[in-house]
């Protein structure tokens, strides 16, 4: 195929996109709770999609069939949960005891604005403030048992015990560079819709909203076993790496995964060493036509990969992420341009995929 063709099938990044992005990204779907974003995917897909389902976990699969004879089944996965809060206990007067869901740093938490429960009761994640401190409290993190989110007395009787709560920020797009809660992974929501709407041809493309992602990649180790997939690739979110060390004497050598720098490819992470023949495929196809791209920082983390490549007899998995500062935080930023050279990356890699790829050795 040649590279004008290739390139025509890539699905376009414009406002109607940006604005669906800005949707998700609003909606409030904690780890376990994801029902408002299922409810998003469903109203863009549920009409164009071969074949859905909603399995036992809550994922969505969704099946788009190849234009070609005997093709590969290709799943792509992205997951739909953020992380947040849980409320597990009443104080009465509108505070609540509660707990992280998913991995979050509490020392940032202290001031932070908040929507609770279904209905979005807006709160506040409060503690004793510094005139009431010792100094040797204010030497040490405030621990999550001394934080009480704060609804008011009127909220209180809108929220219960059991409600999720997450960050009140609101997405906002700043000239190159989108600003919001749960990009992490929204920007994958948004882009694996974008797959569904304009599959690759040559494939059975299997898309995989996921859940529970940032409990332990729970979604994805039901979708992966059910789904059955020849390869796959899981498009997420990962933290850039690329704040200036504030010290003329020492140079920044951990400058890895940045802004700007395009879709960052996972060799390894916590869970999972990347199949070969795909990273060579993702290098391939991003010289040939010119998509800047990285390398992730080998180390912690990881994604849905780490349970899908597991499945059966095993499965070639790569992850592909948009780089994002401040991750697990009240707001992310990332750039547009590495959002796009990720959907176009993916798209044309797998525009290129055959079971040639897998006949050569990992």
């Amino acid at each position: 195929m040649k590279k004008n063709e290739i390139l025509a099938r890539i699905p376009q990044i414009g406002e109607t996109q940006i604005a669906l992005l800005e949707k998700l990204s609003n909606t409030v779907a904690v780890s376990g709770d994801e029902g408002n974003v299922r409810a998003i995917v469903l109203d863009e897909l549920k009409e164009i999609a071969d074949d859905l389902k909603i399995d036992a976990m809550g994922n969505i699969l969704i099946t788009r069939k190849a234009k070609v004879k005997n093709p590969l089944r290709v799943m792509v996965a992205t997951h739909m949960d953020e992380v947040g809060f849980m409320l597990v206990d009443d104080d009465g007067d509108g505070l609540f005891r509660f707990e992280i869901v998913g991995g979050i740093d509490n020392r940032q938490l202290v001031g932070k604005t908040v929507l609770v429960g279904k209905d979005q009761i807006p709160g506040v994640i409060g503690a004793k403030p510094i005139h009431h401190t010792t100094a040797d409290e204010r030497k040490n993190p405030i621990p999550l048992e001394s934080l009480r989110m704060d609804v008011g007395p009127g909220g209180s009787k809108k929220v219960k015990v059991g409600d999720r709560a997450t960050f009140a920020t609101r997405f906002q797009q700043q000239g190159p560079s989108l600003l919001g809660k749960a990009l992490d992974d929204r920007l994958g929501v948004a882009t694996l819709i974008e797959y569904v709407k304009h599959p690759p041809e040559n494939v059975e493309l299997l898309a995989a909203f996921t859940v529970q992602e940032e409990l332990g990649l729970r979604g994805a180790r039901v979708a992966g076993y059910s789904m059955n997939p020849d390869a796959a690739f899981v498009i997420d979110s990962t933290p850039a790496n690329d704040l200036p060390v504030w010290d003329d004497e020492i140079e920044n050598a951990r400058y890895n995964v940045r802004l700007d720098g395009g879709p960052a490819i996972y060799r390894l992470d916590a869970g999972t060493l990347s199949d070969p023949r795909l990273i060579n495929l993702l290098i391939k196809t991003g010289e040939e036509l010119e998509i800047p791209y990285q390398f992730r920082q080998p180390g912690k983390g990881g994604t849905d990969a780490g349970s899908i490549h597991k499945q059966r007899a095993g499965v070639p998995t790569v992850s592909i992420s948009v780089p994002g500062r401040y991750a697990h935080t009240a707001v992310m930023i990332a750039r547009l341009v590495d959002w796009k050279n990720t959907v176009a990356l993916v798209h044309a890699t797998m525009q290129h995929l055959t079971s040639e790829v897998f006949e050569v050795e990992r």
